[in-house]
């Protein structure tokens, strides 16, 4: 074979096998990133996060919870979990994200966060970069990320809104919490360009409340924000919920065949079923390399 021939044969096993490896990243199942988050406190945002994510693992989906709730963490309580160390350890140096990771109810996976401590409740720009590289380091492929934020509209939760494929606004039928889930939206939408929401209503007597609160939510928004408001849901009210707190269990595994129960498993499926967005926006977007294959810049 000439030296010619032989430059041709191997450019071409050189372009077959990076075809190959192309072939086979488009195959690898792409990870939905998920904020869930809420204009107010108690409205249940941490009780679907909690069950949404147990649904998701009953299904043999794999399940990443990131407790960026960083002063008030209680996601580990409800799942009754006990962690020895949680991002708090992280931020300091003490511990690595592997280290801090915990396992959950059917296998899914949980970044406690701290309580009671301050110092992280504002990261700067450096700690959210070592949160990023080291979650792009992780060696384990999730299907699903769910974030579960802090409430109200500190720098920690729109970050971390921002940072997801979507957000999905918790809110009940209370005037206040309907005002500040709408707050939320506005500042997300007109600070930080965010188009697109999905909303489920929480304690709620009858479906009909929760799209009594979906339509003015959209009437609002239609008229003052430029934006898309997905109504994925209501979860009705239930004194049971009390005690699937109370006993550290989710109403998923607690009361499975409870209509609660069911509600939370129906949410957890249109959540799959929703097309992602795969959309950079905002000026803080970035996409995790390892869960979606492509980097951008976070400030």
């Amino acid at each position: 074979m000439t030296s010619g021939a032989m430059d041709q044969a191997g450019t071409l096993r050189t372009m077959h096998g990076q075809l190959d490896k192309t072939v086979a990243e488009l195959r690898m199942p792409q990870t939905r990133v998920l904020s869930i988050t809420s204009g107010k406190g108690g409205v249940g945002k941490t009780a679907v996060v909690s069950n949404v994510a147990v649904a998701l693992a009953k299904q043999g989906k794999k399940v990443l919870i990131i407790d960026a709730d960083l002063g008030l963490a209680n996601i580990d309580v409800v799942l009754g979990l006990s962690p020895t160390y949680n991002l708090n350890h992280f931020f300091s140096g003490e511990r690595t994200l592997r280290e801090v990771m915990v396992e959950g109810p059917h296998g899914l996976k949980i970044l406690p966060a701290g309580s009671g401590v301050q110092q992280y409740t504002r990261l700067d720009s450096q700690l959210k970069m070592r949160l990023i590289e080291s979650l792009d380091a992780l060696d384990e492929q999730f299907d699903v990320v769910l974030i579960d934020t802090e409430a109200g509209i500190s720098d920690n939760v729109t970050y971390f809104n921002v940072a997801a494929q979507d957000i999905l606004v918790v809110t009940t039928p209370e005037p206040t919490a309907i005002t500040d889930a709408y707050a939320l939206m506005k500042l997300l939408s007109t600070q930080y360009h965010q188009k697109r929401f999905l909303l489920a209503v929480n304690s709620v007597r009858n479906p009909d409340e929760g799209l009594d609160v979906f339509e003015k939510l959209t009437m609002v928004s239609g008229r003052y924000l430029d934006i898309f408001l997905d109504y994925l849901g209501c979860i009705p009210y239930d004194k049971k919920m009390h005690d699937s707190v109370r006993q550290q269990q989710v109403m998923v595994d607690l009361y499975p065949e409870h209509k609660v129960a069911k509600s939370f498993v129906e949410l957890a499926e249109t959540l799959l079923e929703i097309p992602a967005d795969n959309q950079a926006q905002g000026t803080l977007q970035f996409f995790w390399k390892q869960f979606l294959g492509v980097g951008s810049e976070a400030s």
